[in-house]
């Protein structure tokens, strides 16, 4: 497929205006450590929540979203829409905690909370494991769809889209820092939308298709249309991985990028870098209202629509007869289903999908490499780096990770396959990260043993090949021997130091019954700290409620069944009102 000379010209001043953002903002960027990677905490809520939307909405989004679907139907997407149920904590629980505890990144919180030498050990291998390999698997994942899409409408080769994808999103990264990442996913986030609806309302309409109503009507399509899944219809052996374990188990135990249980990661670090902590809490609840209930759909209905225009992955092959073996996988089908798009349309939407790419890559190499500044670099290798050695060796570490994620990616095959082992590493590490701010008895052991046996589980799953079981046994057995062990290890080993957990308490001040024992100790009146749990749990519901309410309601009216969207959205309605009610009743410094 050929690009014109108007397609090209939309991505060149798209990459332009990308370039010329981080060289506007590096010179103030480049001032001190919390310049480059907070933004001097400066940054207004909707530029906070708009940005961390545009980081989820990477190039790997849509591609996953279509292996699903066309694999297990639309229910399928449960799978990350469960995800929704902690990011609601993290907005009313999880977000001031975090605007209140002064940290520079999330991985700093294990000094503040955690006393004597372990502390620090687990602070320098938190930042390995999570800001450095942990990272860099996310990010080969985003670049093994820039690779897949490169492949089918462009005709490269694995390596040409690396290399040009990678280029432009280092040098802005680099020079402008948080600033001119947010800043930039600002204008990449209006044109991934942009492009991602009109692609949508073209391909729907494509004579093959034939139509909104013709698709839905289509017998090809109508197995897979269900977006609440049928316990009447469907086995048990289907309801249990598509449903009832990411509903029931995966959003609480599993870590993931973007949807990590307790907040962490970007959005901490967007969350660190709000005004105050109300504009931490709005951020975040900005950003889950964009990243669930506005944007699926048009990933779901071009997914149907490839079931008819692709049934199956030989067809696939066919059409594209260039493209590697490994690489013709479901998620294939979204990229495949874009090349029908005409000129002009078609460079808004490689676009837009490049500045999906850009905003993802910029977040998680800025958010990488301020934990190897700050947690190992200034932390352990020089203390005593100024803060121009420290915004420079943060360039640096952009660099490297940016090299090395866009390395692993030519080894990976399909963005499925990186979800699941992400959540297999992380399976069972998620309850940890909730409870640590709640209960006093969590310790630096504890934690510790929970990163190296979800870890060491991922390890024996994956080279056994599953040991026979099932993806979601697999995620099961994870989280239940990582859940057991670190529990286990918080009450054998010796707690926090009293010193500590006071200060970690006055500071942060959670609340709930898992403080009680500290609380007796303080010298100061601290029995009301934290009464607004309650409310804040009840904010949590309602928020869930109006955010699927708003993303179902959307789904039936686009199926036309609108006695079913007039129900829904009055529940929104009633959810929102309620949400709205409580608001005010939450404390916020």
């Amino acid at each position: 497929m050929q690009l014109t000379t108007l397609d090209w010209a939309i991505m060149a001043i798209f990459f332009a205006v990308s370039l010329v953002v981080g060289l506007a903002v590096s010179k103030k960027s480049g001032t001190s450590f919390r310049s480059f990677f907070l933004a001097e905490q400066s940054m207004p809520w909707w530029f906070l929540g708009i940005s961390m939307v545009a980081t989820t909405f990477s190039t790997d989004t849509p591609n996953l979203v279509t292996d699903i679907v066309r694999g297990n139907g639309v229910d399928g997407n449960w799978t990350w829409w469960a995800f929704l149920l902690t990011g609601m904590l993290t907005v009313f629980l999880y977000a001031r905690l975090w605007r209140r505890s002064g940290v520079l990144t999330d991985v700093e919180f294990y000094e503040i909370r955690y006393s004597g030498p372990i502390a620090a050990f687990l602070r320098g291998f938190r930042a390995v494991y999570l800001g450095i390999l942990f990272n860099i698997i996310i990010m080969a994942s985003v670049t093994l769809a820039a690779i897949k899409i490169g492949s089918v409408m462009m005709d490269w080769s694995p390596l040409q889209t690396v290399v040009l994808a990678a280029t432009i999103t280092m040098v802005y990264s680099a020079l402008g820092g948080l600033r001119g990442v947010v800043l930039t996913d600002m204008i990449q986030f209006a044109m991934a939308m942009v492009g991602s609806i009109w692609a949508t309302v073209y391909i729907v309409n494509l004579p093959e298709i034939g139509g909104l109503s013709a698709l839905i009507q289509h017998e090809s399509v109508q197995p897979f249309m269900g977006f609440l899944p049928s316990f009447s219809e469907m086995s048990m052996n289907d309801l249990i991985p598509i449903f009832i374990i990411p509903i029931a188990v995966q959003w609480w135990a599993a870590y993931y990028p973007g949807a990590e249980p307790g907040g962490g990661g970007y959005l901490a670090q967007r969350m660190l870098s709000a005004r105050n902590e109300k504009e931490a809490a709005g951020a975040t609840l900005l950003f889950n209202v964009l990243h669930y209930a506005l944007r699926p759909w048009p990933w779901i209905l071009i997914a149907l629509a490839s079931i008819i225009v692709f049934p199956d992955l030989a067809s696939i092959a066919e059409r594209f007869p260039n493209v590697p073996e490994q690489v013709v996988r479901n998620d294939l089908a979204y990229p495949a289903m874009l090349t029908y798009l005409p000129a002009g349309l078609l460079g808004l939407v490689v676009t837009s999908l490049a500045a999906a790419y850009m905003s993802t890559m910029s977040s998680q190499v800025n958010w990488g490499s301020s934990i190897v500044v700050n947690d190992l670099y200034h932390r352990f290798i020089n203390p005593q780096a100024s803060e121009q050695q420290q915004v420079w060796a943060g360039r640096l570490a952009t660099v490297v990770l940016m090299v090395v994620a866009c390395t692993l990616a030519l080894f990976l095959e399909n963005a499925l396959q990186v979800f699941n082992i992400v959540l297999q590493i992380g399976a069972g590490t998620g309850l940890i990260f909730i409870v640590r701010w709640f209960w006093w008895r969590v310790n630096a052991a504890s934690e510790l043993t929970a990163m190296l046996v979800s870890f060491a589980i991922a390890l024996i799953f994956t080279f056994t090949d599953g040991m026979g079981l099932e993806s979601w046994q697999q995620l099961l057995s994870g989280v239940l021997i990582t859940t057991v062990s670190w529990v286990a290890v918080a009450f054998f080993t010796q707690p926090t130091d009293d010193a500590k957990l006071e200060s970690f308490y006055l500071k942060i001040r959670p609340g709930g019954p898992g403080w009680k024992t500290i609380r007796a100790g303080l010298k100061t009146n601290t029995e009301s700290d934290g009464s607004d749990l309650p409310q804040a749990l009840l904010a949590s519901v309602l928020g869930a409620f109006c955010i699927y309410g708003a993303l179902f309601t959307t789904g039936y009216v686009l199926y036309g069944q609108m006695t079913a969207a007039t129900v829904v959205f009055g529940i929104t309605l009633l959810a929102g009102f309620g949400l709205w009610k409580v608001w005010p009743r939450l404390k916020f410094e």
